[in-house]
């Protein structure tokens, strides 16, 4: 009886304070419905209109705004939001033309022009740490992992039987870097004139222009001076892509029509063997005298190693083909993803196109003039032309040299002959990449 009493106070005390608890909750709710109708306020359609008008892109460009930062946490000018933009879109269309159009360099300029396309949306920070443009660049941009991996495909590509023949030509493509070296101490001078100011970093980061290699370019950039890798890069594959336009006028001024037709002896026939050593003796060299060049000269030798050996063509046929294609898509929307209005709207830029131009002109000549005095003192005969290709642009700068020499003399083909400095400018280059790296970094 005293059980069931105490039960039943504790279930009436239980409901007592359920109905308390309830009460107190429907008071809040209550108040809560009450306050939400006093905040809330219906918007007309022309106020919904307004609101997402103030999101789109078109709103941003037009009322640019103090504060407002890039995807990097940078904060942008007006010009750099509005009027920068839109001539930033130009700047891509432009390169979207050249590459479709005119086939200058199309498989790295489209990717690039298409990156800055979307690296100047507004509001969508497609290059912060989290957007698209700006994981591929801390993927593979920021760390330098992306050009050594082009130059494993480039060394897979590559055959050094032409300069093994002719060992001699690896001097034309050593006397192409003077266009680098001389770059370099231009772009120096033109800081110091005031009307443009860059560290002495900067310098050997655009004087790699000079020997026309794009990879490189890429890969000295990002360790020196990132901020100016999209320009660095647009001017180095431009560079690239014109070498059909700019070379010829050089060639033809710094040699004699009778020059341009000399007719060169087949080389020999360099034996497996010798190709297989090749690149092994180049790295050990590396190691020896110059460590900084390992990256570059590292990923190029086992490229053409691996192709020399005969034991993997899978993996020689994928470096090749799929490895290349894929990170060739990847560098090219990384490296358009600096083609932003507040970095490339500036007079550096501009020093940069300029610089690089003269460094690539500079760096032919050297080699038509070399491979001139070479052949005052050969006992075989050299065409002068074969010079030009000792920048790096492989092959298209060898294919302008055959091409050249072709107007002359009809039966003179000079593209293997070319290939030998052709390739030395591509060992030339890395090798003053590691210099400079050696020096500065």
């Amino acid at each position: 009886m005293k059980i069931r009493s105490l039960l039943l106070s504790l279930l009436i005390v239980f409901s007592l304070f359920s109905a308390i608890n309830l009460n107190a909750n429907t008071q809040v709710s209550t108040d809560t419905v009450k306050k939400s109708h006093e905040v809330y306020k219906p918007k007309s359609v022309t106020e919904l209109f307004g609101g997402f008008f103030k999101t789109t892109g078109l709103y941003a460009m037009l009322f640019p705004e103090d504060g407002v930062k890039n995807g990097r946490g940078e904060e942008m000018s007006k010009f750099a939001q509005s009027g920068g933009r839109v001539i930033m879109f130009i700047i891509v269309f432009v390169l979207f033309y050249l590459a479709i159009v005119k086939g200058f360099e199309p498989l790295l300029l489209l990717p690039i022009a298409f990156g800055g396309l979307l690296a100047n949306i507004p509001v969508a920070n497609m290059t912060g740490p989290h957007g698209m443009l700006g994981i591929i660049y801390d993927m593979g941009i920021k760390n330098e992992f992306f050009p050594l991996l082009i130059f494993m495909g480039v060394g897979a590509m590559t055959d050094f039987g032409p300069l093994l023949a002719n060992p001699k030509t690896a001097i034309l493509g050593g006397a192409a870097q003077f266009g680098i070296f001389g770059s370099l101490v231009g772009a120096a001078m033109l800081s110091q004139s005031g009307f443009v100011h860059y560290t002495l970093e900067q310098c050997s980061a655009i004087s790699i222009i000079g020997g026309a290699d794009g990879p490189t370019s890429i890969f000295i950039a990002s360790a020196l001076a990132p901020e100016m890798l999209g320009a660095i890069a647009v001017a180095a594959y431009s560079y690239m892509a014109l070498v059909p336009v700019i070379q010829p006028p050089i060639m033809k001024a710094l040699t004699t029509e009778e020059e341009r037709k000399i007719k060169m002896v087949t080389g020999r026939k360099v034996s497996r063997q010798e190709k297989l050593i090749f690149p092994l003796v180049v790295i050990m060299l590396i190691a020896l005298i110059l460590p900084d060049a390992a990256p570059l000269m590292g990923a190029f030798a086992f490229g053409n190693f691996a192709k020399e050996s005969g034991v993997i063509d899978r993996l020689s046929n994928e470096m090749q083909n799929s490895l290349i294609n894929i990170v060739t898509i990847f560098l090219g929307l990384g490296v358009g993803g600096t083609l932003q209005a507040d970095k490339f709207l500036v007079a550096e830029t501009l020093g940069i196109m300029v610089i690089g131009l003269l460094a690539f002109s500079a760096g032919t000549a050297a080699g038509v003039l070399m491979a001139k005095l070479m052949n005052k003192f050969s006992k075989e005969p050299i065409n002068p032309l074969i010079g030009a290709a000792g920048v790096s642009a492989v092959p298209m700068a060898a294919r302008v040299v055959s091409k050249v020499g072709q107007e002359y003399n009809k039966s003179n083909i000079l593209l293997m002959h070319a290939m030998g400095p052709n390739v030395a400018g591509v060992i030339g280059s890395a090798v003053a990449a590691g210099v400079l790296l050696s020096i500065f970094k």
